[in-house]
């Protein structure tokens, strides 16, 4: 029955090197995203059983985000605002310290801090802003600033990446999430975000990082302009450096929400290209230990059939995700613990809650 549905899909030489674990090429990732979204899914589970057997991780986070400025216009962006907007908004440290404090009466293993790029904000806000999560929970595992945001830190600073890094490592930052990557693509950076770093930049900002002990997530944003070649460098771009680095932790496909963009003609993703997506990423990226199905993106309902598609983290509780939500009136993006494990189990597998370097802290057999 297998071999049957992998013949019919025309994949039964991938089949054999994902059997074999041998790597797939530029032209098979091509193969993957044209095939039977069945067959693939089934390959991406052979190599995420391989890697996470029956786990499903999860962990407790905050989301903040600091600032809404930003002057890289990006048109797939709904949260920015620009420099002279009324309706942008800067956090005071202070305002920091009582976003944390508000959830002090929660369990949170990770707090994952983004924004966008103020030209205003002096190098001393970032190391503040950082010391201030810490001294209200030192307990916490701060994950701070995206490629994007690092590049202006040092612009700020002045100094030497690697600098910037171990400063404000010392300050408390552990690791570092993976957004900013868009699709590393020369001809979609210059459509959709040429104000923001291009993919060698990221790539490099992620090198120095990782070589500075401070690893990172990956991310690609699909469902927009991008064409499926360009994805399928972007995953191989990101396994060199991996193969290079060791770094990455976790990739995360990001599902691109069209409204309130500049790009809001466009059509919405469906549940087959999330799914997709998170295959080929699974299939393509054998170097790297985690697959996530991001549930605010993809909706849980697509995160726990993803389960079997080559993810094995469904992230977490996540409290105040603004980035495609409106921020004023859909806020609370969050799920109870309860409710994830639910989930989880509901789609057959194990929950495991991990703290953010993926060491087990329960696993909820």
């Amino acid at each position: 029955m297998v071999e049957r549905l992998v013949e019919r899909a025309g994949l039964t030489d991938i089949y054999e090197k994902v059997i074999n674990g041998t790597r797939l090429s530029f032209e098979d990732g091509v193969r993957l995203y044209q095939a039977d979204l069945t067959a693939v899914g089934y390959l991406a589970n052979i190599v995420r059983e391989r890697k996470n057997g029956n786990t499903t991780y999860w962990v407790r986070n905050q989301h903040l985000n600091y600032t809404n400025i930003c002057n890289k216009f990006c048109k797939f962006c709904s949260f920015y605002r620009p420099p002279t907007d009324p309706t942008g908004y800067t956090m005071s440290v202070e305002q920091v310290r009582e976003k944390v404090r508000q959830f002090k009466n929660m369990k949170v293993t990770e707090i994952h801090i983004v924004g966008g790029v103020n030209p205003r904000l002096p190098y001393q806000y970032y190391i503040d802003l950082v010391k201030a999560i810490k001294d209200e929970r030192p307990e916490v595992h701060v994950k701070a600033f995206t490629m994007i945001e690092w590049a202006q830190i040092q612009r700020v600073a002045k100094k030497p990446l690697e600098e910037c890094f171990l400063e404000l490592k010392a300050a408390g930052v552990e690791s570092l999430p993976g957004g900013g990557a868009e699709v590393f693509s020369e001809r979609v950076h210059e459509n959709l975000f040429h104000l923001k770093a291009d993919a060698d930049r990221w790539i490099e900002i992620a090198r120095v990082a990782h070589r500075c002990g401070l690893p990172s997530n990956a991310t690609m944003l699909y469902g927009h302009v991008e064409m499926l070649e360009e994805k399928v460098e972007h995953h191989l771009k990101l396994r060199e450096l991996q193969d290079e680095t060791g770094g990455i932790l976790c990739f995360i496909p990001l599902s691109f929400h069209p409204e309130n963009t500049a790009l809001s003609h466009l059509p919405p993703n469906t549940g087959e290209q999330d799914l997709r997506e998170i295959a080929v990423a699974r299939l393509l990226l054998d170097n790297v230990p985690h697959i996530k199905a991001f549930w605010v993106m993809t909706s849980p309902a697509v995160a726990q059939v993803a389960q079997w598609y080559g993810a094995d983290d469904f992230d977490g509780t996540v409290h105040e995700y603004e980035i495609v939500r409106d921020p004023v009136t859909d806020r609370d993006q969050s799920l109870t613990v309860q409710a994830l494990t639910d989930m989880i189990r509901e789609a057959g597998r194990v929950p495991c809650e991990r703290d953010n370097l993926y060491n087990v802290l329960n696993m909820m057999n």
